[in-house]
Parts: C-alpha cells; sequence; structure tokens
C-alpha cells in the first residue's frame, strides 16, 4: 500500500445525478488525487528568540531512546462543524488537500524521535476503526481506547500508566492529534530539548512564539532560566493565563515573556503519576488500577467498568500543570516553529493558499464561482456549484446534508450553533 493510499471516510454521493463529484476533498477516499493547489506555505510569523534560538535539529541523530510518543485524539471539533462530526473529528481530515489527515501528519511528524514501537494513541471507540485504517503501522497494543470522553487528563493519565508499567524509564510525550505544524527542524528540536529537561523531573511545556495577540490560545508566562547545558532554552513557568481579552493578549505580547500553550507536555511517565499522586489522588488511583491489568484485556474490560465512569473529568493543565508551576515544578522550551489548533474556520482560512482578495476554498476550486468576493472561506463538500457576489469575509460550509453561511468574525461562536442545532432535534447531524 502506498503511503498516501490509506482509506478514510468517504465523501458521500451528491444526492442528485445533476451535480458534479467534487475531484478535491478533505475527506480522504482510497486513493487520494494528485493536487497542485499552489504555494502551501503556513501563514505564521513566529519572532526569533535570541541567541539560543535552534535553527536546526543539534543531535546527530534523531531517536531519542526511551521517549514514547502520546497522541490523545479525543474532541468533536465543533467549531468546524458541519465539516467535523463527532463521528469523524477533524483529526480524520485532511484540511491541507495534501493527502495526509491531521493525524497522520501528526504522526508523520513525531516518527523520527522515536518508531511505531514506542508511538501510542489514546482515542474513543467511535474512531478506534477509522485510526487503524489511517495509521496501519500503529501497534493494535498501542491503540488506548477509554470508554468515554474524560478530557485530557485522564487520557495523558492513562498513557503514562501503561507506559510507566511497561518501561518505569519511559519519557513520554504529549501531542494533539489535530494540531497544525510548520518548521519540523525547529518542531524536533524543540521537543529534544524538552526531553533533556524531563529528565530531570520536571513537567515540561513547549511554548510557541505568539505571532499576534490571539484572544484564542492560554499563554504560558515565562520565569528563570534553568541553565541547563543540554537545554539552554528552557526555562521555569512563572504561571499559565487562560484564555485572554483582545487587551490582556495585546499587553502580554508586548512584553516578550509571553508564549502561547499549545498542550504539548513531556515528562518522565512515573514524575506525571507522581504530580497526579499528589494533586489528583482519586484520578491516580483509578488510572493505576486500570493499568494494572491493561494488558490483559478480559481484566481490563472489567476494571474499565468498574472504574473509567467515577474519573474526574479535568484537563491536563487545571489538573496537575498549574498547581505544580507555582511550586517550581514546571519547565517550558521556548518554540519558534509555526503552530495553530486549527480551532474554528477563521484560523483554517489562514492556512490555505488563495489568491489576492479571494476566499479561500477547501476542495474543487471549480466549484466555487465569485464576483467582488474578498477574503472568507468556502468547502464545496456537497458537489453543488456555489456562487457569491458582493459579500466579503464569508464561511460557507455546504455539504450533502447540511450548509453553514456565518462570517469569520464569528466562526468561533458555531460552537453555540452545534448546540442549538443538538437541541432542536438534529442530533444525527452532529
Amino acid at each position: 500500500m502506498s503511503r498516501n493510499a490509506t482509506p478514510g471516510f468517504m465523501t458521500p454521493a451528491p444526492p442528485s445525478p445533476q451535480l458534479r463529484a467534487s475531484k478535491l476533498s478533505p475527506f480522504l477516499s482510497h486513493n487520494p488525487p494528485t493536487l497542485s493547489v499552489g504555494p502551501t506555505e503556513l501563514a505564521f510569523r513566529p519572532s526569533p528568540l535570541g541567541e539560543n534560538a535552534p535553527t536546526a535539529f543539534p543531535f546527530g541523530t534523531r531517536d531519542i531512546p526511551g521517549f514514547y510518543v502520546v497522541i490523545p485524539a479525543g474532541g468533536a471539533g465543533t467549531r468546524l462543524w458541519p465539516l467535523s462530526r463527532e463521528g469523524h473529528p477533524k483529526f480524520l481530515l485532511d484540511l491541507t488537500l495534501k493527502g495526509r489527515s491531521l493525524i497522520q501528519a501528526t504522526w508523520d511528524r513525531l516518527l523520527p524521535l522515536t518508531s511505531a514501537t514506542r508511538t501510542t494513541v489514546v482515542a474513543g471507540p467511535g474512531h478506534i476503526k477509522a485510526i487503524h485504517e489511517q495509521l496501519p503501522d500503529l501497534h493494535a497494543h498501542n491503540l488506548f481506547c477509554e470508554p468515554g470522553p474524560k478530557d485530557s487528563m485522564a487520557a495523558i493519565g492513562l498513557a503514562a500508566a501503561v507506559l510507566a508499567k511497561r518501561d518505569p524509564d519511559a519519557v513520554i510525550g504529549s501531542f494533539a492529534a489535530d494540531h497544525m505544524i510548520s518548521g519540523d527542524d525547529a518542531f524536533l528540536s524543540a521537543v529534544a530539548e524538552a526531553v533533556e529537561v524531563a529528565k530531570k523531573d520536571y513537567l515540561v511545556t513547549i511554548g510557541i512564539a505568539p505571532s499576534h495577540p490571539s484572544t484564542g490560545f492560554g499563554y504560558v508566562r515565562l520565569g528563570e532560566k534553568l541553565g541547563l547545558k543540554e537545554a539552554p532554552n528552557a526555562r521555569l513557568v512563572s504561571s499559565f493565563k487562560e484564555k485572554p481579552d483582545a487587551r490582556t493578549a495585546a499587553s502580554y505580547i508586548a512584553t516578550g515573556i509571553y508564549r502561547w500553550n499549545a498542550g504539548m507536555f513531556v515528562t518522565k511517565a512515573t514524575f506525571l503519576l507522581q504530580l497526579l499522586k499528589e494533586y489528583k489522588p482519586d484520578l491516580h488511583e483509578g488510572l493505576v488500577k486500570i493499568a494494572a491489568v491493561w494488558d490483559d484485556e478480559a481484566a481490563r474490560q472489567t476494571v474499565l467498568n468498574e472504574v473509567w465512569d467515577s474519573l474526574e473529568k479535568i484537563p491536563i493543565d487545571n489538573a496537575v500543570a498549574e498547581p505544580a508551576a507555582a511550586e517550581g515544578r514546571v519547565a517550558v522550551v521556548p518554540a519558534t516553529f509555526g503552530w495553530d489548533d486549527v480551532g474554528d474556520f477563521s484560523s483554517l482560512a489562514d492556512l490555505l493558499p488563495a489568491e489576492a482578495n479571494q476566499p479561500r476554498i477547501l476542495g474543487d476550486s471549480n466549484l466555487v464561482v465569485t464576483e467582488q468576493v474578498a477574503g472568507g472561506i468556502v468547502v464545496p463538500g456537497s458537489g453543488r456549484l456555489i456562487t457569491c457576489l458582493g459579500v466579503d469575509d464569508l464561511v460557507i460550509v455546504d455539504m450533502p446534508d447540511t450548509l453553514l453561511v456565518t462570517t469569520r468574525a464569528r466562526s468561533q461562536e458555531v460552537k453555540r450553533l452545534v448546540k442549538k442545532t443538538r437541541d432542536a432535534g438534529w442530533k444525527q447531524l452532529l
């Protein structure tokens, strides 16, 4: 099977024979087309970090012995509905039209540092089959199925507990399945540096140099330099900040001592469990109990049925990162690579190529005809022709069963519309 021939979700057939089937689609098919869509460089402007900023991967070999990758593949990506659905969320979609989904790109990006035997994915039961299809090299015993969503602490904690049992010296790195990154050398260098810091008993995050005062991301306030020879850029985390308003975000950027919190964490598996035992002892107890029988499938299911529903639903930031940072146990490696969590259609539009003053198109551009239209994003997912006249910065997502129309400025609010759609009795379309 070729690298790109990974079966995924098939775009539903257009409902009318008069409609043209889309040639380009964010849904991976068995034979993704060879695409020629113009420049695809990501629209990031990361700021330099000074004399220690890594410009190339500094190590002789990229593989890091004892380093295990954990890829939490959760969330429905509701701000990208109706393109992203509960049964087929954004990490399974090819949002760059390059023939690789977000989770496949995450796998490709991290593999140089580890191996298939040391790469794990944590996902819900509804996505296991699609993940196996898209990642054929993922070992079956490294795909951890969580019975229900319990947020990032339970997902990452489960992986840490299982991996610590398999290898007590394991250093784990958690990287979301649905983020986009540009500048792989700088990314790999930052991760390798974070591993060195993690060996000194720190929970380490990677801080992204902000390209603009975003209100959609959390922030990390940089503290003192750690002064580690193996990790010259590493600093203590002074504090974590929740998503700010526009004025506060601008003030953060002006100081030069804040970085975006991308939710990437690197640490010894045993150290994460130690922090969890201190700050969330009940959650720690439940996860360790599950991990003790994880590799015995029959016993695993019994314990999961007993324990999982009672586990606290909480993000890793709130559970351990914030309290540990207050005690000087969290470090940050400031990094220069471009990053985006593709959190809404506005950020997705920034990642797609376009002619000047034209809308971005995710799909077959022959299905979109515009006149005096600037900006915005159009997803021609139904096979129908979409025509626009004199409207700027619109988001138009035309799927076979649903049409969404909003503005880029309000694309963060699509999540509210999803809730309203559910309340109106359209759960089957979510």
